[in-house]
């Protein structure tokens, strides 16, 4: 791979989900503003992402989750089905994300406009999916801006000065010393 490629629709898919998520060995950041099912193709049969990563998780590989609102009930109830996600995966809602990322072990990187579901990351049929591109890459310095975006908003950089508190339900989960309310 070129350490800089674009990408578009089903190529997301193909890139992203079934080929560099699968491969990971240490760690997948996910950043998405939505948050829906998603099903992608597993030796043959169609399983929900969250399948992929539950398998992750039991391998040991750490998966944090940034999304920007609630996911809907058909993907609440998908979670429930894999208990390994329920204390094994780390995940953070904020309202003020709207970035779609994903990086693989920080050595690959995607960013770009497909959220995490089946229209946008290019799994749905061709009817059925959103026009969405991207940038993947292997370059360590685009890896690593990549990886900063995601972690600094991970680790509340943004919560202080943040007024979206509100619609908030982990920012005191992140700042547990401030007490922002008051």
């Amino acid at each position: 791979m070129a350490a800089v490629e674009f990408i578009t629709d089903r190529e997301i898919y193909t890139r992203v989900i079934q080929t560099e998520i699968p491969q990971a060995t240490n760690f997948v950041w996910l950043g998405t503003s939505n948050l829906k099912d998603l099903h992608v193709e597993k030796r043959g049969r169609m399983v929900p992402f969250l399948e992929i990563l539950s398998d992750l998780i039991e391998r040991k590989v750490a998966v944090r989750l940034l999304h920007g609102k609630e996911p809907g009930p058909a993907f609440r109830a998908d979670f429930d089905r894999y208990p390994s996600l329920i204390h094994g995966m780390e995940r953070i809602l904020c309202p003020r994300v709207h970035f779609k990322s994903v990086v693989v072990d920080g050595r690959f990187a995607y960013t770009g406009s497909a959220n995490l579901t089946g229209a946008g990351m290019g799994a749905k049929t061709d009817p059925r999916r959103n026009f969405e591109s991207g940038i993947v890459t292997t370059d360590p310095a685009l890896v690593a801006g990549v990886m900063e975006q995601f972690d600094s908003v991970w680790r509340g950089a943004h919560c202080g000065p943040c007024r979206r508190k509100d619609y908030c339900s982990d920012y005191l989960d992140i700042l547990p010393t401030q007490n922002p309310r008051r």
